[in-house]
């Protein structure tokens, strides 16, 4: 019995310092946003998942191109299924590479292409093309095919409402495609660790973490004050600014992994900013840098 007793007081004194110890994380986040004109979310998983902060957690925050992460899980999940396969063929005409987007594929191929799912995959989350997420959209039965896997494995905080082509007709409709800071980085980890409730295959979870490594789109937040070579696997989403000098979204979530091999799981989403692009992406990378610093160097 005294043994019991011993071994639970030593785990409260463990929970007790580890969460004293993340709220002085907590603390240095906080003083870089205290004096910026923007909503800020955060959520971090780390410690192997022992240690957690969160800062406007479960607010709703416009995702932009983030979305396109759990688009892409759910295309995965309908692979797993055996509905498609990653090398089948998906004829793009002219008519669907929509001018005034972003849209590689666009640029590349501008008269129209054949190209595997395999590969708009790629383009839609390394590269953030528009075109390529709406036509896996159409692949799998639009937005509501990806609620329903959202639903499915118990994600009730994330919407997926607009497609690309919809988003970009009017301002407010970006706010339909929302997520809560938490609810992103449980989908990191739910889809990251298969052997934590696992919604993907080995197979899909390997091409989807390789394709997010390889992401070239915001290179100055999650990664932008990190050491050249650590291993970052992101997904960006970034707004246009309204007539009011408003930035919607200037978003970045993904996991950074520590030199010892711990991911660090990292959801940052700046909202309805009325500072420029590089404070934006400087409030994420200021976060991502000493989030780094307390992990890397921790005894």
């Amino acid at each position: 019995m005294k043994r019991k007793l011993s071994l639970t007081i030593c785990l409260l004194l463990v929970f007790i310092f580890s969460k004293a110890q993340v709220d002085i994380l907590k603390d240095k986040i906080e003083k870089i946003l205290k004096d910026k004109n923007a909503t800020v979310g955060v959520s971090i998983v780390a410690n192997n998942y022992k240690d957690t902060l969160n800062i406007n957690g479960n607010e709703h925050f416009p995702m932009q191109s983030v979305y396109k992460f759990p688009i892409a899980l759910a295309v995965l999940s309908e692979i797993d299924k055996k509905k498609f396969v990653l090398n089948q063929k998906i004829k793009i005409p002219k008519k669907d590479l929509l001018p005034g987007t972003w849209s590689p594929i666009r640029e590349d191929f501008p008269n129209g292409t054949t190209l595997t799912i395999a590969e708009i995959i790629k383009y839609t989350i390394s590269q953030s093309d528009n075109n390529g997420c709406d036509i896996l959209l159409r692949l799998i039965g639009g937005t509501n095919a990806v609620d329903d896997f959202l639903v499915q494995n118990k994600f009730s905080d994330i919407s997926v409402k607009a497609t690309e082509e919809e988003a970009h007709k009017e301002w407010s409709i970006q706010y339909q495609n929302w997520a809560t800071p938490i609810s992103l980085n449980n989908l990191l980890m739910k889809s990251y660790d298969l052997t934590k409730n696992k919604i993907l295959s080995q197979k899909s979870y390997k091409f989807i973490w390789k394709v997010m490594t390889e992401t070239s789109t915001g290179t100055k937040r999650l990664k932008g004050q990190l050491p050249e070579k650590t291993i970052v696997a992101h997904k960006t989403g970034t707004s246009g600014t309204n007539g009011k000098n408003v930035i919607a979204a200037t978003n970045d979530i993904g996991i950074i992994k520590l030199p010892n091999g711990e991911p660090i799981f990292i959801s940052i989403l700046v909202s309805d900013s009325i500072e420029n692009q590089e404070t934006n992406e400087k409030i994420i990378s200021d976060i991502a840098k000493i989030t780094w610093d307390y992990y890397a160097n921790k005894k």
